[in-house]
């Protein structure tokens, strides 16, 4: 195992919380980033769980209400900062809704169809954009970088996008929340030699596998073993299995963008992404439920402990038999 290039309590410099990137429309910071005097090689983030919505951004929408909840990774945030306190490790938190911008998207990642500009207009868009893989089958599907429509609920907006809002938006928010995450995990690894990133997420309720047995509450991606060292999703896995939850790999989530763009197992930039069913930490209302937001924060917790020990060379964690 890997040993931290020095010891982390003298070489740690980024104790603090940062804010960063702007949300166009509020007064609101796009992020915030509590670094902690951490012990572990972990850092949490959460992409999905931003409420800071301009009000001209909720006049737009056709049902602001519903859009929200079937958009945001609710609350999810919540557990993150409790398991984030309770094993000391840092955490970056996106305040910026995705319903304005998906940071889990490829900044190219667009519908062009959903923009009022000519085709001049749009090829000049194309060229400002960061370059990238074009167009998913998100972005058809209405899940691209700019959300424009739910199964269920139909389109999300009155009316098409400008370009220059997406430029706005892309500058504002995209670009320097990747900029921090990016810059964080190389200090972490300036200091540890090797890091992980645990890309925080949750998830509707899924139903029943077709064998009858209860269905998965987590899901653990690492894009089909392209982002992760394969010890450290196998220690993730384990550590929840042993806490009695159903968990999944890979399916339906292997993770997107966020593990793309920054897990580098190869230079020693590891990148899981955790989902968590909605049903476990919210109420009826999809309110918090303070109890049950701290039970899943305990899993976190124990999920980056037992990771972070791996990395940081202490691990006695029992492994099951593959």
């Amino acid at each position: 195992m890997n040993k931290p290039r020095s010891n982390p309590h003298d070489a740690m410099p980024m104790k603090g919380v940062v804010s960063g990137g702007s949300i166009p429309g509020t007064s609101r910071a796009a992020f915030t980033l509590s670094h902690a005097d951490s012990v572990l090689p972990v850092l949490i983030a959460v992409p999905h769980a931003g409420r800071a919505y301009p009000p001209d951004l909720v006049e737009k929408m056709r049902d602001p209400i519903e859009a929200q909840r079937r958009l945001e990774d609710r609350f999810v945030d919540l557990v993150a900062r409790e398991a984030a306190a309770a094993c000391s490790t840092s955490l970056l938190v996106a305040h910026a809704p995705r319903a304005m911008l998906d940071l889990n998207r490829d900044p190219h990642d667009l519908d062009l169809s959903m923009f009022t500009a000519s085709e001049a207009d749009k090829a000049a868009m194309r060229r400002k954009m960061p370059r990238g893989p074009g167009q998913s089958s998100r972005s058809m599907r209405g899940l691209g970088l700019f959300p424009r429509r739910l199964p269920g609920v139909g389109e999300l907006w009155r009316g098409p996008m400008v370009p220059q809002d997406a430029n706005r938006r892309v500058a504002a928010i995209h670009a320097p929340y990747h900029d921090a995450l990016g810059k964080t995990l190389a200090q972490m690894q300036e200091i540890w030699g090797e890091v992980l990133l645990l890309d925080l997420h949750s998830m509707p309720d899924l139903p029943a596998r077709l064998s009858g047995s209860p269905p998965p509450t987590h899901v653990i991606g690492d894009r089909f073993g392209a982002s992760c060292r394969r010890d450290l999703v196998a220690t993730a896995i384990d550590t929840l299995d042993r806490s009695g939850i159903e968990v999944a790999y890979n399916r339906p989530y292997a993770g997107g963008y966020v593990l793309d763009r920054h897990g580098d197992p190869r230079k020693g930039v590891h990148a899981i992404q955790l989902e968590i069913a909605r049903g476990e930490y919210l109420d009826a209302q999809t309110q918090p439920d303070k109890a049950r937001v701290s039970i899943q924060a305990g899993f976190v917790a124990e999920v980056v402990r037992a990771c972070g020990a791996v990395l940081a060379g202490r691990a006695d964690w029992p492994l099951a038999a593959e």
